[in-house]
């Protein structure tokens, strides 16, 4: 059993229904994610402790981390 929250892109939602819908085929997000995937976070994946409730993949939070810097986004807008 994995210690980190599941990752599922193709989940359906109910507003929008689904990211596949509503994020182009050419996005930036889609490009940042496939790099990412492409990786290596064995290391990282095995020195996460695992403590308190089940983690986000680190896959997840470096495409994030990327994709904010790529953006210019580095902290939550007001």
């Amino acid at each position: 059993m994995s210690r980190f929250r599941p990752v599922d892109r193709g989940t359906g939602y109910l507003l929008p229904p689904s990211v596949d819908e509503w994020l182009p085929e050419n996005h930036l997000a889609r490009f940042i994610v496939e790099v990412v995937e492409n990786l290596s976070t064995t290391q990282l994946e095995r020195d996460y402790a695992g403590r308190g409730s089940a983690a986000y993949h680190p896959n997840m939070l470096l495409a994030l981390l990327v994709y904010g810097y790529a953006t210019g986004v580095f902290q939550p807008q007001d």
